[in-house]
């Protein structure tokens, strides 16, 4: 059986504010650095990104987590987050 995984979608808002890209990516390096980012990236049409969580208890922490997100606390974006049966 394979692990659990939560997809996060990331689209940025049409009043998209730059200055929430250097947070964003010192929160994903702080959850790499605690083994719970699987692997992230953005979008070549630079619309947004995603990013999957892994080694968590739920649903419900995998959101909890991203409700930290500096796109989400500063309001640079909509983030969706789904739990994900990969094959």
């Amino acid at each position: 059986m394979s692990a659990t995984l939560y997809l996060v979608l990331a689209m940025r808002r049409p009043q998209f504010d730059s200055a929430a890209v250097q947070p964003h990516l010192a929160f994903l390096d702080a959850l790499r650095a605690e083994g719970r980012l699987h692997l992230t990236g953005g979008f070549a049409d630079g619309s947004g990104g995603a990013y999957v969580l892994c080694n968590l208890d739920s649903l419900e922490q995998a959101q909890t987590i991203v409700a930290n997100d500096p796109l989400v606390t500063m309001g640079a974006s909509d983030l969706a987050v789904h739990q994900w049966n990969t094959r």
